[in-house]
């Protein structure tokens, strides 16, 4: 929920893609916007990020598992979404509802309930071809999730830099 003091809470869904390493940038940027940041992670996207330091830099653990019914729920709630990087195999999941991980599960989940959500997608160019690909964007497209993905885009180009995906998410949000 959106205090005096910023914007609200952002979740950051990240999977198992390089630019998963450098989420932080991300997170500060979101921060310096005024966001208190939650990081939620595929389980494969888990390994391509540092959880110990994300989790130090946003005060929140980071997430990738389900919780068990006796455990208490440590994220707050949404008011916007980023996934990014967005893998083939997150977006076919989410489009079709297969909720086996914890961060395709919210994803379905926040949808559901209305929150902004950007997908960034990055995949190669072969996956990206892939005719499932194209009918789950625009499965998620017509389900209100905004999606910032360049089929066209060399490969050193598909995935924009973080500043440009704040900014994207800011866009979305009317300023």
């Amino acid at each position: 929920m959106v205090d005096g003091n910023g914007r609200g809470v952002l979740y950051l869904v990240t999977c198992a893609a390089p630019p998963a390493a450098d989420a932080e940038i991300l997170v500060r940027l979101a921060q310096s916007a005024g966001w208190r940041v939650c990081v939620i992670a595929s389980p494969l996207g888990l390994r391509f990020l540092d959880a110990e330091r994300l989790a130090a830099v946003t005060g929140e653990p980071v997430r990738s598992e389900f919780r068990m019914p006796s455990e208490s729920n440590a994220l707050p709630s949404a008011d916007a979404v980023v996934v990014a990087p967005a893998t083939f195999n997150t977006i076919n999941k989410w489009a079709t509802g297969i909720t086996d991980t914890f961060a395709v599960g919210l994803l379905c989940e926040l949808m559901g309930f209305g929150v902004p959500i950007l997908a960034v997608p990055l995949l190669k160019e072969a996956l990206a071809r892939h005719v499932v690909f194209d009918r789950n964007l625009q499965t998620l497209r017509s389900m209100g999730v905004q999606v910032m993905f360049d089929p066209a885009a060399p490969a050193d180009a598909r995935m924009p830099r973080w500043e440009e995906v704040l900014k994207e998410l800011h866009s979305i949000l009317g300023g």
